[in-house]
């Protein structure tokens, strides 16, 4: 979004397709930001939302409106994956820019398909892997890259709620992109090799709780466990450094959602002992992620500088996904990447 005193040029517009369960806060979020100029949906219940979200937007059932209109910029989907990968493609083709929700697709070769369009076409490829826009997490970062927590021995993270069973997909495909997007970032480089394994109690075949274990190059380790079948919400993210020690609470209140613990193991001889202080709250923006998701798509689209979360990055999440996936089909063998 053009941002006073920044000299870009007035707002794009964009095409929002699909206006469901998440594409109704993609719907808030552009309106909000002024650049929501239609909404693709086909069914009732989408068009109804769109209508009591956004009054002012053209509606409509008819993707072919989108790419034809030379006004439309951009073209935001939330719809199922299945669909991301042609969708994108012709978008990008008709000269749109493209946010696609996560997963931005449900093969690697679709998803690299995808990459190659945005290099031929020069156009955006955004990749809507939220959690790497959020404010603790942006500073979880920066914490790590000044040095203040050491070298990062291990992460592990848990995405765990009871409700929003899935029957299509997995645990796994649906909660960890997140994590696995967020841990890669915060590591700076892709694991060489993963292990995981599921249990499926409600649909045959679609694990409704999983566990990967993934093993980087510099000895790195991180665990990601996720689950719709648990008995409380929870959505934590720990870092253990060889210094400090941190720890993302996503539903904690806002002030409390970063803390960082000065606590490290020091050795006398060959004795470890344990040194303990107080934790303490880190203070980060209060900004909600999918706004400053959004608006960093727009900026993007004016700047035409590479998205935080490119294609690239979504690739890489999604050889984890698919290997941790093969883990899980072979009853936890290790998977190399």
């Amino acid at each position: 979004m053009a941002k006073e005193g920044s000299g870009l040029s007035t707002t794009p517009q964009i095409a929002l397709v699909g206006c469901g369960y998440w594409g109704k806060n993609l719907c808030r979020n552009f309106h909000g930001l002024g650049a929501l100029s239609s909404v693709v949906d086909a069914t009732e219940n989408g068009q109804t939302t769109a209508c009591s979200i956004a009054p002012d937007t053209e509606i409509t059932d008819n993707f072919d409106d989108v790419l034809r209109n030379d006004q439309i910029q951009g073209v935001a989907l939330a719809t199922p994956a299945e669909t991301h990968a042609e969708l994108a493609i012709q978008a990008m083709q008709a000269g749109k820019d493209v946010f696609v929700e996560k997963p931005m697709a449900l093969t690697l070769n679709n998803a690299k398909k995808m990459k190659k369009v945005s290099e031929e076409t020069g156009r955006i490829l955004l990749v809507g892997h939220l959690l790497e826009f959020h404010p603790a997490v942006l500073k979880l970062r920066e914490l790590i890259a000044s040095g203040e927590l050491g070298k990062v021995n291990y992460i592990y993270s848990n995405r765990l709620n009871f409700g929003k069973v899935r029957t299509e997909e997995n645990a796994l495909w649906s909660f960890a992109p997140h994590d696995v997007a967020v841990i890669l970032r915060l590591i700076g480089q892709a694991p060489v090799e993963v292990s995981a394994c599921g249990g499926s109690y409600l649909t045959s075949g679609i694990a409704d709780t999983t566990l990967s274990n993934l093993r980087f190059e510099n000895e790195s380790r991180a665990h990601i466990f996720v689950s719709w079948l648990h008995p409380f919400k929870e959505q934590r993210l720990v870092v253990v450094g060889d210094k400090k020690m941190a720890i993302f609470n996503d539903i904690a209140p806002i002030k409390e959602k970063l803390q960082l613990y000065p606590q490290k193991v020091e050795f006398e001889g060959s004795i470890p002992l344990l040194k303990k202080e107080a934790a303490e709250f880190v203070d980060h923006a209060s900004s909600e992620p999918l706004r400053e998701e959004c608006n960093h798509f727009l900026e993007c689209i004016q700047t035409r500088k590479q998205p935080l979360t490119n294609a690239q990055s979504g690739i890489n999440v999604l050889k984890v996904l698919h290997a941790c996936q093969k883990s899980i089909e072979q009853n936890g063998e290790p998977v190399s990447l």
